[in-house]
């Protein structure tokens, strides 16, 4: 489950880049990008928990 978390992260921080960069979307991409960074420190704080 840890790495499903981290990879959907990931996709969505890539997804944010690319949306940012070629098509400003607004605050969609913003969205996106707060996403990924909870999902990422929901894996920090699962693993530091372990």
């Amino acid at each position: 489950m840890g790495n499903l978390l981290y990879l959907i992260a990931v996709i969505l921080v890539i997804a944010w880049a690319v949306g940012f960069l070629g098509y400003h979307a607004g605050g969609l991409i913003h969205i996106l990008l707060v996403i990924a960074v909870i999902a990422i420190l929901l894996k920090i704080i699962r693993k530091a928990a372990d």
